[in-house]
């Protein structure tokens, strides 16, 4: 109980400066021509965002320090190390996107082997931070729990830090789209955590929850200001985090299952087209596909966000 009074206070004041600091930040990142280019290979209804403010995932990485300093502690220490060093990552990647024009930014190759290494960091700090009982275990489900060996564990642990940042860094190409379907996993998380006795990740979780949901204000359609990779990476970051701490990893696939179905649709598309020069769909990530099919984006993000909350509330039905 003592923990909950502790964490509606940090959600209430994440929420409330995530508020206050949206506007100013737009208008700091216009001063400096911090803005987004639109993809060439999104629909042409997407030229429009052209020029509008970008990285406003800074304000995901302000609420990482708020949790900390709200909470220290080596477990909160652990997930935010992650969430900075793969929105630290992001930051980099926006900045030579800005600055080379059309999102020449870091190369892929370079953007996932940066990520795994801070994902190795944080993997070392988690083994020595995580509770005995979910040592070693990628799954939990109610009283059963999937150990596996340590090597496993790493190798497990990694795969899904590089794939959930990437993914979500997929996602997050409609306004609003990346940051609403986000929420219903990080919800999944912090409870698992809050069952766990982690308030170290409950207390991240719910900071970049109320963050999330502050940054929405300024994101939602017409958006006035994006996360860049900034944002998404952190984010993805800290999502995986959550679930490798939590003993939960595997149940990740289905929580997390819009962010899954958009990378799977990138790789299944470059797949097809390599082997057969076909397309299975309009267009990948999946989102642009229901675009081109008539969806309007507004549409599109709400039924995303929808399969989101019914996907997490399945993962934690299984996780009781």
């Amino acid at each position: 109980m003592n923990a909950l009074l502790t964490v509606a206070p940090l959600f209430a004041v994440v929420l409330a400066g995530t508020l206050l600091l949206g506007a100013p930040l737009i208008r700091l990142l216009r001063r400096f021509s911090l803005r987004q280019h639109a993809y060439e290979d999104a629909p042409k209804s997407h030229a429009k965002k052209t020029g509008t403010p970008t990285m406003g995932g800074i304000l995901f990485v302000l609420a990482l320090c708020a949790a900390y300093f709200w909470y220290p502690g080596g477990m909160t220490g652990s997930l935010v190390v992650l969430g900075l060093g793969c929105g630290a990552i992001g930051m980099i990647d926006d900045l030579l996107s800005i600055r080379g024009g059309r999102n020449r930014g870091l190369r892929a190759r370079t953007k996932f082997l940066a990520t795994a290494a801070v994902g190795v960091l944080f993997l070392a700090l988690a083994s020595a931070q995580q509770d005995a009982a979910l040592r070693d275990v990628v799954l939990v489900l109610g009283r059963t729990s999937l150990h596996v060996p340590h090597w496993l564990w790493y190798a497990i642990g990694l795969l899904a830090i590089v794939a959930t940042t990437h993914a979500v860094n997929l996602t997050d190409g409609l306004d609003g789209l990346a940051a609403g379907s986000i929420l219903p996993p990080l919800a999944v998380f912090a409870w698992l955590a809050w069952q766990t006795s982690m308030f170290g990740l409950v207390f991240v979780d719910v900071a970049v929850a109320a963050a999330v949901i502050g940054f929405l204000i300024y994101n939602r359609h017409p958006a006035k200001l994006f996360m860049g990779d900034t944002g998404s990476l952190a984010l993805g970051g800290v999502l995986a985090g959550s679930a490798i701490m939590t003993g939960s990893v595997v149940l990740l696939i289905l929580v997390g299952g819009v962010f899954a179905a958009e990378t799977l649709s990138v790789i299944l598309q470059v797949a097809s087209f390599k082997t057969t020069r076909k397309r299975i769909f309009r267009m990948s990530p999946l989102h642009h596909h229901f675009e081109l099919g008539g969806w309007a984006e507004t549409k599109v993000t709400r039924r995303f966000w929808a399969a989101s909350a019914l996907l997490s509330a399945a993962g934690a039905a299984l996780a009781r």
